[in-house]
């Protein structure tokens, strides 16, 4: 039941019952009505703004994650590009210069790819620009990679080619020093023993007894063993690429046959005094492209800075060759 309401009536001095009109009535309920629809909107609608429901805050912690592991991603291929940067450095300013290969430009290594928007896929998101430029050194990363990849496998064939350069290359004495009686001449102008003339002396002569070894000295195949050429008596001449040969004079004998594989520091024959020699000596002899050069300056292989230079005197000294 409704409740009565009164109001005091000051001229007659007493109470009387309030009495409201329909019309009034019916203001106030659409007044209430109104507000309460009005409150309610604005619940509804201003609460979206300030309380998330579950799914929006399912998305939301999803997004928080991928904008933290879009970081990370970023912050690791900052450490790779450092570490690559670091290996292409070693790469241009070492490897390459060692095996004498032209370095790869900065602009080769770092290019990034024409033509079509490659991250145009990205484009429209709430974060397109992390995610694009994301990909984007992604893409720039992997191709130096690449390229460094590839430079790698360059260098490794080079590499295993000068390891059969540099075994090829005649970088011994070819009679070990304790055999030896003494070094008897040496390249340049020498008195020749038989005519006593002056003249251009196109080798060494290591003096020993006969029959004492004679080393490879470099990996090479046996062109010559024979006795056919005019004064070198029995001689072996070993073809070791890169336009190197060597050749072995006045032999006792031999120790090899045409076309065998030797390498370096392998027993080919022995000294003797065959041909045109005055003793027992091993007459050596080095050849690049057809012409001879003094042998004195492949010795690195087996020789003490002290023998090396000991040998070096004795060999500078003009006196009589032996052959």
């Amino acid at each position: 039941m409704a409740k009565v309401k009164y109001y005091y009536d000051s001229e007659t001095l007493s109470y009387r019952k309030i009495r409201r009109k329909k019309r009034t009535t019916v203001k106030y309920a659409l007044a209430f009505m109104l507000s309460s629809a009005l409150f309610a909107f604005t619940i509804v609608i201003g609460g979206s703004y300030f309380f998330e429901s579950p799914k929006e805050r399912e998305l939301s912690r999803e997004l928080e994650n991928m904008e933290l592991q879009y970081d990370l991603l970023n912050k690791r291929m900052d450490d790779a590009i450092a570490v690559l940067q670091n290996i292409e450095e070693r790469d241009n300013a070492i490897y390459r210069l060692y095996f004498e290969a032209n370095p790869i430009p900065e602009e080769q290594r770092r290019a990034g790819f024409g033509g079509i928007n490659r991250y145009k896929k990205f484009e429209g998101f709430d974060n397109s620009a992390l995610i694009r430029e994301s990909n984007k050194r992604l893409d720039i990363l992997e191709k130096a990679i690449v390229v460094q990849s590839k430079s790698l496998d360059e260098i490794s064939i080079l590499a295993k080619d000068k390891e059969k350069f540099l075994e090829a290359i005649p970088a011994i004495q070819p009679v070990n020093n304790e055999n030896l009686t003494r070094m008897a001449s040496g390249y340049g102008y020498r008195t020749d023993p038989f005519t006593k003339v002056r003249k251009f002396h196109y080798g060494m002569d290591f003096t020993a007894p006969r029959g004492t070894p004679i080393y490879a000295s470099g990996d090479g195949i046996i062109k010559r063993a024979d006795n056919s050429a005019s004064g070198y008596g029995k001689h072996i001449r070993i073809d070791h690429g890169y336009g190197y040969v060597s050749l072995y004079a006045h032999l006792y004998k031999y120790n090899v046959r045409i076309n065998q594989r030797v390498k370096r520091g392998d027993l080919i024959g022995f000294i003797g005094s065959t041909g045109r020699s005055e003793a027992p000596h091993l007459h050596y002899e080095v050849f690049k492209d057809g012409e001879r050069i003094n042998p004195i300056n492949f010795y690195y292989g087996n020789l003490s800075a002290a023998e090396f230079s000991d040998l070096l005197k004795k060999a500078s000294l003009e006196n009589q060759s032996l052959d």
